[in-house]
């Protein structure tokens, strides 16, 4: 049995900024810092960082007054912010910044009286953020029938943004609804979908015409996983969504020539090792070969708070 692994896989730079975010946080303040929400949908992270000193919590009336607490990369509803101010609790935000372009589009057509719709799917983290970027006038639809159903007041002043984290062939169907309906509306100059989520899907793509069976590392609650394993599905090949090696099933291979490995924005590269080796002791003597569709290069800036930190982490690491 042939291993494909998929490139790129795994961590983008939003997730790295967020995971650097709480490192560093732990770092400079120490243990606890408190932690709004799963800082990705990842349970191996979530468990490495609790391990360090993170405390995370659903609800901000769970972190004690005055303490230092981080908003996850998915982004928060603007009453948030405005509890956290309250309690006077110092604040770092780990939104990742293509989220944050979403809240600023959103943001800057309600202000010029736009009627605002959102595609993305009900409570994702990061569509209760964005929808809690303004108090009204703003619809959440996840397919095209939801499109259909729609009722709207300003049929000539809409506008439109998307969850960053859907699947790329079904926003397009959406957004060609809404324009079918709604020859008027107004969408962002680009679509929304990160460009992580692009290439990860466009590297699945690839895999499928390559292996008989697609694995994909992500937790349950992953969007971007899932949406990778329903588009290995999309392209004929039976795949699977696995938080870890433990999670396979030796019969979803036992006819498999070939299987693609792939994993979401926010599965870090050692539960891919692990799922390797695990294959590799089921039968696959064959050497392990990368498919690469493109190779990426992003970075995305720190809170200048922790710039500091960062360069003495990184120094630290250079003289050792």
């Amino acid at each position: 049995m042939k291993i494909y692994l998929a490139n790129p896989r795994g961590f983008c730079a939003g997730v790295d900024r967020a995971i650097d975010i709480v490192d560093l946080s732990l770092k400079k303040y120490g243990a606890p810092i408190y932690v709004r929400h799963e800082i990705v949908h990842s349970r191996h992270v979530v468990n490495s960082l609790r391990h360090k000193g993170a405390v995370f919590v659903e609800e901000l009336n769970e972190v004690p007054e005055g303490s230092v607490v981080i908003f996850s990369a998915h982004g928060v509803a603007k009453s948030v912010w405005e509890e956290a101010q309250s309690r006077r609790l110092h604040v770092i935000d780990a939104t990742c910044p293509l989220v944050i372009k979403v809240h600023n589009e959103v943001n800057r057509d309600y202000t010029q009286g736009y009627e605002l719709i959102l595609i993305g799917h009900a409570g994702h983290p990061e569509v209760i953020g964005t929808l809690g970027q303004i108090p009204d006038k703003f619809h959440l639809v996840s397919s095209v029938r939801d499109v259909e159903s729609l009722h709207v007041e300003k049929t000539q002043n809409l506008s439109y943004v998307t969850q960053t984290t859907l699947s790329v062939d079904e926003c397009r169907d959406i957004v060609e609804a809404l324009h079918r309906r709604f020859p008027n509306i107004k969408g962002p100059h680009q679509e929304d979908i990160c460009y992580a989520t692009q290439n990860r899907q466009n590297a699945v793509k690839s895999l499928s015409k390559l292996v008989d069976v697609i694995l994909v590392i992500g937790s349950p609650n992953s969007s971007n996983s899932n949406r990778l394993r329903e588009l290995g599905e999309h392209c004929g090949i039976p795949s699977y969504l696995i938080d870890a090696a433990s999670d396979i099933n030796p019969d979803w291979l036992k006819d498999a020539k070939s299987v693609g490995l792939s994993a979401g924005a926010s599965a870090p590269e050692v539960l891919v090792t692990e799922v390797v080796a695990y294959l590799k002791r089921l039968g696959s003597s064959e050497e392990v070969e990368e498919l690469t569709v493109i190779e990426e290069d992003v970075e995305f800036l720190l809170p200048k708070e922790l710039v500091t930190i960062e360069s003495a982490s990184r120094a630290s690491a250079s003289a050792n």
